[in-house]
C-alpha cells in the first residue's frame, strides 16, 4: 500500500531487454534505501516492483526491479530511456502520517497528456483516456470532479471531467511541479492511472446487491432516494405511494 506522496526522484541509469521483460537499474536513489530490503516493494512511476538488487553507496545509490510483459503493456516505464527521472515511493509504513490517498501501484492504463496551460504559478494539465476496449472498459465512472487520482504515483486531485472526449485535468501548486516529474512531461507523452479503488469496491458491492438476493430491496432504496430528490426539485409534486409489504 502507498499514500501517492512521491519521496524521491531516481535517475534510470541502466535499460537491459529480452523476449521476458526489461530490468531497470535506477540510481541517485540513496535516500529511500537507507531501510531497503531484497525483496521490497518501491513505487516506480506508480507501479509497484519488486527489488532485486540493490546498493545505498554505489551510484548515488541505485536499485535494480524486473519488469514482466504485462508491466510493460500496461505503464510507461517501457518508454522509459537513460537519464530520465522517475517518481519513487516506499511502500507505507505503519507509523508514518497518511496524507495522500489509498494507492495500490497497480497501474490500470496510460493516459496521453493532450495540453496544459499556466495558471498563475500554477500549472494546469489535460489528459487523454484511450478509446475503451473489452479488456480495459473506461474508466471515467471513476473520475470525479474533486477525487483523487493517482498519475505517474502522484496522488493529485481531479479539477475537471470531460467524459465525452474522454478528457480530465488535474492542477499542479509550484511545489508539487518541483517533485515530481510531470510537469516535465511533454504532450504527447503517455503517464501511468491508477483510479481511486475506493469507488471500485462501491460499484462492485452495488452491482452484486443487485444482481444477488438483495437486488429487489436495493432497487427500492434507490427509487426512495431518487423520488425523493425529485420532489425536492419540485419535478414531481409527491412522492409516489409505497408498495411495500410493511405499509398500511
Amino acid at each position: 500500500m502507498f499514500t501517492g506522496l512521491i519521496e524521491h526522484l531516481g535517475t534510470v541509469s541502466a535499460i537491459h531487454r529480452d523476449d521476458g521483460g526489461c530490468a531497470l537499474t535506477i540510481s541517485q536513489s540513496a535516500p529511500i534505501l537507507v531501510d531497503c530490503h531484497i525483496g521490497d516493494s518501491i513505487a516506480v512511476n506508480g507501479a509497484c516492483l519488486t527489488v532485486v538488487e540493490f546498493d545505498v553507496e554505489r551510484d548515488g545509490g541505485y536499485f535494480k526491479i524486473w519488469l514482466a510483459n504485462e508491466t510493460l503493456s500496461r505503464t510507461d516505464l517501457g518508454d522509459r530511456k537513460v537519464g530520465d527521472q522517475v517518481n519513487l515511493e516506499r511502500a507505507m509504513g505503519a507509523h508514518v502520517r497518511f496524507g495522500g490517498h489509498f494507492v495500490q501501484a497497480h497501474v490500470d492504463i496510460t493516459a496521453t497528456i493532450l495540453k496544459r496551460t499556466l495558471d498563475g504559478d500554477s500549472l494546469r494539465l489535460w489528459f487523454q483516456f484511450p478509446e475503451p476496449t473489452a479488456e480495459i472498459p473506461s474508466l471515467l465512472p471513476y473520475i470525479i470532479p474533486k477525487g483523487y487520482v493517482t498519475i505517474d504515483g502522484a496522488s493529485l486531485t481531479v479539477t475537471s471531467v470531460d467524459d465525452a472526449e474522454r478528457v480530465f485535468g488535474v492542477m499542479l501548486i509550484q511545489h508539487t511541479q518541483q517533485k515530481i516529474t510531470l510537469a516535465k512531461k511533454a504532450n504527447g507523452e503517455r503517464v501511468n492511472i491508477e483510479v481511486d479503488m475506493v469507488g471500485k469496491y462501491v460499484e462492485k458491492s452495488v452491482l452484486a446487491a443487485l444482481e444477488g438476493g438483495g437486488g429487489e430491496a436495493m432497487r427500492t432504496f434507490v427509487q426512495r432516494i431518487v423520488e425523493e430528490t425529485l420532489v425536492n426539485k419540485g419535478i414531481l409534486p409527491f412522492a409516489p405511494v409505497s408498495n411495500d409489504s410493511g405499509s398500511m
